[in-house]
């Protein structure tokens, strides 16, 4: 593993990471032990479920990590109107990073248009607050991934984002080097989905991914510490 670490630091890796919590059971509690775990390490964000981001807003505004929330979460089948209220409602709320999940069943029958153009009327309704697309790959051919990631560059989308964590499979290194040939520096990769140890994180990374989201940055963090002192 040692020669393809591409990190200089605990730093580097901890601001590659979205410290996440999605889970319907998640209570207040949960909440707030993991934005006290995210300042501790100074992770890059904090992800919660939309009716978490008050709460967690009030926890960071004085600090630069970032608050991420996700919309049309986890099924992607709403409407695009509940969708753009959902993201207006959660920037008003404090949010700083928009998780879309796209209609993935739309995408499937060859709707494109209608894909991409709910993904624009996100965007342009969030107005400069950075937007990822969620497309599922799991439920997707290899050809559907590469449409799915030129519809959401196209619509403005800042990251193509893997996976929501519920689906059969999270991300691959396979469906990132896809991403990453499809888009190139056209917009960014975010990697979640069964990213729960320090050997994944960096597999996801050299596969092109920019962005993490884990609910095991902890552990994550814990040992990448290990590995640098260890050198």
């Amino acid at each position: 593993m040692k020669n393809n670490i591409p990190f200089k630091d605990i730093k580097e890796i901890a601001q590659l990471i979205d410290h996440t919590s999605l889970k319907p059971t998640d209570t207040p509690r949960k909440i707030i032990n993991l934005v006290n775990e995210a300042k501790k390490w100074n992770f890059k964000a904090v992800c919660v479920s939309p009716s978490y981001v008050k709460l967690v807003y009030e926890m960071l505004k004085d600090t630069d990590i970032k608050i991420a929330t996700v919309i049309g979460f986890p099924l992607g089948s709403n409407t695009t109107e509940t969708k753009v209220f959902e993201a207006k409602n959660a920037i008003l709320n404090g949010a700083d990073e928009i998780d879309m999940v796209i209609n993935i069943g739309r995408l499937i029958a060859g709707e494109y248009e209608y894909v991409r153009n709910e993904i624009h009327s996100i965007v342009e309704a969030v107005e400069d607050t950075l937007v990822k697309v969620i497309i599922e790959t799991c439920y997707l051919s290899k050809e559907h991934i590469v449409i799915a990631s030129k519809l959401a560059v196209d619509a403005g989308a800042a990251f193509v984002k893997t996976s929501t964590g519920f689906g059969t499979a999270g991300a691959k290194v396979e469906d990132i080097k896809i991403i990453k040939n499809t888009i190139g520096d056209r917009a960014k990769i975010k990697a979640s989905g069964g990213i729960r140890d320090f050997e994944t994180l960096i597999k996801m990374v050299n596969a092109g991914a920019n962005r993490i989201g884990t609910s095991s940055g902890v552990k994550i963090i814990e040992e990448a510490k290990k590995y640098f002192e260890g050198e």
